[in-house]
C-alpha cells in the first residue's frame, strides 16, 4: 500500500512529536537520590548502606607500629541498585584525605560513623562505579557488651595487631559497607616495618621487603563478609603446606607463646579434611591460623580461611572456628539475629569431632549440657532465633543452638540429618540465609513438619522436653 505526499508529510510530523516526546518522557525519568544510611538491619540499622551492591575492596594499608597510625587506600567496586545522588560509607573516626568516584573527585561529609558521599554526576541505576578513599588516623577497638566484654576490632599487640572484627568493627580500620549481607571479594595490600610479617585472607599473592618495610598482597577470590577481613601484623613463624585431603594450609604462630600441647597446623588439617566429608567441600582456596599473643582479646575468631586465635588453642576451639568456614563464612546470616546458624551449628560440630576421635557422642554431650542446666536458669529465657544485640553471643545461642540440631538429629534421624548439613552448605554456597530457610530445608528432606519443632526451641522461652518425652 503507498501513501500520498499529504499523508507521508503528516506521518513525518507526527513521528518527530512522539520522538520529542519520549525525550521528555527519558528527561523527567525518576530522579536521582540519596542511598539509605543503612541496610536495616534491627540490631545495627546503620551498618550497611543502600543503593548499591558491593562486588570487591581493593585494601592498601600501611600501619606504623610506633605511633599506632594507619594510612589507608581503599578501593571499592560496586553497582548502583537505584539512581544515586550520593551514598554512604561506614567509617568509625578515622580520617579522610580525599574520595574519588569513577576517578574523579567527590564532595564528602560525615554524619556520624557515616561517610556520606557526593559524586559530581548521579550514578545511574545498574551501572558498575568505583569509589576510592585515602583516609588514616589511629584506629580504636570497640568495646562493650557484645563481645563478652573484650574489645575487640583493631587491637595493638607487643609488636603488630591483632584484628578480629565480629560484628561491627570491620569499619574502624577501612570504608566499607559493614554487613554480612555486603559480601565481596578483596584484594588486601599490607605494608609494615621490615621484620613484621602481615596476614590476611585468601592466597598469598606476592610479598617482599623494600627500604626497611616490607610487603604482602593476600587475594580472598570468594565472596566474604566484612566482619571476616583481617590484616594481622606481627612477628610470626610461617608453616605452609597442604592438608592430607590437598587443601593448601598456612598457619602464622607468634614465637613468643608457649609451645603447649595443640599441634595447631596438624589440627587444622584433620579438621579441614573431615568437615569437609561431613558438610560438603571446603569453600575456599586455603584453610589455616593466625595465633597471635593477644590476652586482651577473650575470644577467638572465625577469620575467613584463617581463624585468629589469641592465644587460645585448644582443639576445641580449632574445629569450631573451622567448622564456621561452612556456618557463617560460605553461608552467611541475612541479618544478624540468625546468629545461631553459625555459632549453634559450630558449637554442635564441638559434639560431632567428640564423635569422630570416639570420646563421646553427640548425644551424650547434648544429654550433658541440658542436665546441667536447670530449667529455672536464665539460660532457657533467651529466644535464640532472635537473641537481640547485647545478647547475641551469650551461652544459650551456642549451647541451645547446638541442643536444636541434636535434637533435630534425634527427630529426623541420622540419614536425613546428614543429608541436610550438606545440602544446607550447597544451597547457600557464598550466599546468605536465615532460620526460615533452614527449616524448609529440613522439612523438604526429613519429608517432616518441623515448624513446631524449631518453635519450641528457637522461640519458646522454657526448657523443652527432651526428644524422647516430646510426645509423652
Amino acid at each position: 500500500m503507498a501513501l500520498s505526499r499529504s499523508a507521508r508529510r503528516s506521518t513525518r510530523w507526527l513521528a518527530l512529536v512522539t520522538a520529542a516526546a519520549s525525550a521528555l518522557t527519558i528527561a523527567a525519568g525518576p530522579r536521582a537520590t540519596p542511598g539509605a544510611p543503612g541496610i536495616g538491619d534491627p540490631y545495627f540499622p546503620n551498618l550497611g548502606n543502600g543503593g548499591f551492591d558491593t562486588f570487591h575492596y581493593d585494601l592498601g594499608v600501611s600501619y606504623h607500629p610506633d605511633s599506632g597510625r594507619l594510612d589507608g587506600r581503599t578501593t571499592l567496586t560496586a553497582k548502583a541498585t537505584q539512581d544515586l545522588s550520593s551514598f554512604d560509607l561506614d567509617l568509625q573516626k578515622l580520617t579522610v584525605d580525599s574520595i574519588r568516584v569513577n576517578g574523579t573527585p567527590a564532595d564528602f561529609g560525615r554524619s556520624g560513623d557515616e561517610l556520606v558521599i557526593r559524586p559530581r554526576s548521579p550514578l545511574r541505576r545498574g551501572r558498575t562505579f568505583t569509589v576510592t578513599v585515602v583516609y588514616g588516623g589511629v584506629p580504636q577497638p570497640l568495646s562493650g557488651p557484645i563481645i563478652f566484654g573484650s574489645p575487640y576490632g583493631w587491637m595493638k599487640t607487643k609488636d603488630g595487631v591483632f584484628v578480629a572484627c565480629e560484628p561491627n568493627a570491620a569499619s574502624t580500620w577501612f570504608p566499607s559497607s559493614d554487613h554480612p549481607s555486603e559480601k565481596a571479594t578483596y584484594d588486601i595490600r599490607i605494608d609494615a616495618p621490615a621484620g613484621l610479617t602481615g596476614v590476611s585472607n585468601g592466597r598469598l599473592i606476592s610479598s617482599w621487603t623494600k627500604h626497611g618495610r616490607s610487603y604482602a598482597h593476600w587475594r580472598e577470590s570468594r565472596p566474604m563478609a566484612t566482619y571476616l577481613a583481617t590484616a594481622t601484623i606481627g612477628k610470626f613463624d610461617v608453616r605452609t603446606g597442604t592438608t592430607p585431603g590437598g587443601t593448601p594450609i598456612y598457619v602464622a604462630t607468634d614465637p613468643t607463646l608457649p609451645a603447649g600441647k595443640v599441634d595447631v597446623y596438624g589440627i587444622t588439617a584433620e579438621a579441614t579434611d573431615y568437615w569437609s566429608k561431613l558438610f560438603g567441600p571446603y569453600p575456599f582456596e586455603e584453610t589455616g591460623a593466625i595465633v597471635d599473643d593477644m590476652p586482651q582479646a577473650g575470644f577467638s575468631l572465625e577469620v575467613q580461611s584463617k581463624p585468629a586465635y589469641s592465644a587460645v588453642r585448644s582443639e576445641s576451639t580449632i574445629v569450631h572456628e573451622l567448622a564456621h568456614q561452612w556456618f557463617g563464612d560460605s553461608v552467611s546470616v541475612k541479618q544478624w539475629k540468625d546468629i545461631w546458624l553459625n555459632e549453634g551449628f559450630a558449637t554442635y560440630a564441638q559434639w560431632l569431632w567428640g564423635e569422630h576421635r570416639g570420646t563421646s557422642t553427640a548425644h551424650d554431650a547434648f544429654r550433658k549440657a541440658y542436665d546441667a542446666t536447670p530449667a529455672d536458669d536464665a539460660f532457657w529465657r533467651l529466644r535464640v532465633a532472635d537473641p537481640q544485640r547485647d545478647t547475641m553471643f551469650s551461652d544459650a545461642v551456642y549451647e541451645r543452638g547446638a541442643m536444636t540440631l541434636q535434637a533435630l538429629r534425634e527427630r529426623i534421624g541420622d540419614p536425613a540429618f546428614f543429608r541436610l548439613l550438606p545440602a544446607w552448605t550447597a544451597a547457600h554456597r557464598y550466599g546468605n540465609a536465615n532460620t526460615s530457610q533452614f527449616i524448609a530445608l529440613a522439612e523438604r528432606i526429613s519429608g517432616q513438619r518441623l515448624d513446631g519443632f524449631f518453635n519450641t526451641w528457637l522461640n519458646t522461652p522454657g526448657k523443652p522436653a527432651l526428644p524422647a518425652e516430646a510426645g509423652k
